[in-house]
């Protein structure tokens, strides 16, 4: 109840307030899970990152990453070499970078960029080496398949004309002539780091989850693209699940 002499706010004044407010938790309930805060993502491509992001805030450190690689299955030395390469690639290209005009905290750093413009790049206490799981699809590489678009969404039809090409053994599986072949279909014209990547990602896939007669079977392949393969190779080797 209002006390004496002091007028009721209106509806229409109270209203504005209100509308600010539930936009606000709708902003913040599209970023984070209702227990626990963990972000919650909608591209196939960040989620096939958050498997690695094992305190759920949104970033994929340098530790996590070869932790990660750990309990799929990768020896100490191989996980520990390719985390440093997949962190050191990506995570430049992921780093959050908003104009000079913006609000920021005091936790900035400023980086003189090729063209002259001062930006300021978030990030002051992070490593370099950090993956942004928001910002996952600026990591996408050349020379690859497709199965991801420009956004990190997942391209059935793309995914599906792997195997309608390549797939001769067996139709719904391909062996690793099969996976040579493809990849170097899908090369691009002088993408060198493309053709490494690439390379390095289907090795590693197929070392890891190729069956027993040494197919890469393509229900075991689709659930890569969502990291829910981590998972399950995660629990076969006795591990942990993994971030989300």
């Amino acid at each position: 109840m209002a006390a004496a002499g002091q007028r009721r706010p209106s509806l229409r004044a109270v209203a504005p307030v209100h509308l600010l407010l539930l936009m606000i938790v709708v902003s913040f309930g599209s970023q984070a899970a209702a227990v626990g805060g963990a972000p919650t993502w909608t591209t196939a491509l960040q989620q096939h990152v958050a498997y690695f992001d094992t305190d759920n805030d949104g970033i994929v450190t340098y530790s996590e990453t070869e932790a990660g690689l750990r309990r799929i299955g990768l020896g100490a030395a191989t996980a520990t070499a390719a985390a440093a390469l997949i962190n050191g690639v990506i995570g430049p290209k992921t780093r959050p970078v908003r104009s000079s005009s913006s609000r920021l905290s005091a936790r900035v750093q400023y980086s003189n960029l090729t063209d002259g413009s001062d930006k300021i790049e978030d990030n002051a206490t992070t490593s370099r080496m950090d993956i942004y799981i928001e910002n996952i699809q600026k990591g996408i590489h050349g020379s690859d398949t497709g199965s991801y678009d420009a956004q990190g969404r997942f391209v059935q039809a793309k995914f599906d004309e792997i195997f309608i090409k390549y797939a001769k053994a067996e139709p719904n599986a391909l062996n690793q002539t099969e996976l040579e072949e493809m990849r170097h279909a899908n090369r691009g014209s002088n993408d060198y780091s493309g053709w490494a990547a690439s390379k390095a990602e289907w090795d590693m896939l197929y070392s890891l989850a190729k069956d027993k007669d040494g197919f890469l079977q393509k229900d075991t392949a689709r659930a890569v693209y969502d990291g829910s393969l981590f998972v399950t190779l995660a629990q076969k080797n006795g591990g942990s699940s993994g971030g989300n």
